[in-house]
């Protein structure tokens, strides 16, 4: 499949809709992204017009209706398919953020004497999430890994947190 280059407000409400979608399995209707990502619902309805036409998002006709993600509008947003993924957690400030699930972690500047981050990909909303919060991430399914730090920065339209760690550990085999 070429590849899709989206406009910032596309990236937003795609990867709202594919959130929303993911937490009820169900069609979600424009005024709900709207309110996710803070926008006029009519916006919503133009951006899905071309959405459409990018075969990234169908239309579900009917009082139930709404729009629902193709499997490109996940290829698009890179984000990966699992039928039944392992639940890593996320807390902010000692509270589990039920509808977030970490789906990657990467570390950056480890070589760094004083400071490391870690970029850390999730699948559900971050809008509860805002610059200086204190989190913990994990324990990862396979090694254990538990991160704590602060975020440092936040990208919502690819459902990102940029985190300032302060402790990372797992626990040590005997």
């Amino acid at each position: 499949m070429a590849s899709i280059e989206l406009t910032p407000s596309q990236r937003s409400i795609l990867s709202a809709l594919v959130n929303l979608y993911t937490e009820r399995e169900d069609a979600v209707k424009g005024e709900a992204i709207a309110e996710e990502i803070d926008r006029n619902a009519g916006t919503i309805r133009n951006q899905m017009q071309s959405l459409k036409a990018l075969q990234l998002v169908e239309g579900v006709p009917g009082p139930k209706g709404g729009y629902k993600p193709t499997p490109a509008a996940f290829d698009v947003l890179d984000i990966q398919q699992v039928d039944d993924p392992a639940w890593v957690k996320l807390s902010r400030e000692g509270e589990l953020l039920d509808d977030v699930n970490v789906v990657q972690i990467e570390l950056a500047s480890v070589h760094h004497p004083s400071m490391c981050r870690a970029e850390v990909k999730v699948r559900g909303s971050l809008r509860n999430l805002h610059e200086g919060d204190f989190v913990t991430v994990g324990p990862t399914p396979l090694y254990k890994l538990r991160l704590q730090g602060t975020v440092d920065g936040k990208d919502e339209s690819n459902n990102r947190l940029i985190l300032k760690l302060n402790r990372m550990d797992a626990p040590v085999d005997e």
